[in-house]
């Protein structure tokens, strides 16, 4: 089977990336966030939107 050298090395990055917090995602999204606070680029943090209650329809006999 052939393999894509590129492929290749980008799982090799991101395994090593995630070696680094120990498989942690919460550990490996703070770095993310701290990394891309650092770039001078405005980042964009949304609100959750309310939950709306679904509204049941009656059962046809």
């Amino acid at each position: 089977m052939w393999k894509d050298p590129i492929v290749e090395e980008i799982r090799k990055t991101r395994e090593e990336y995630a070696g680094q917090f120990g498989y942690d995602l919460h550990a490996i999204c703070q770095d993310i966030r701290a990394k891309q606070g650092k770039t001078g680029r405005p980042v964009v943090s949304l609100t959750a939107k309310p939950v709306r209650p679904v509204k049941m329809m009656a059962k046809v006999a």
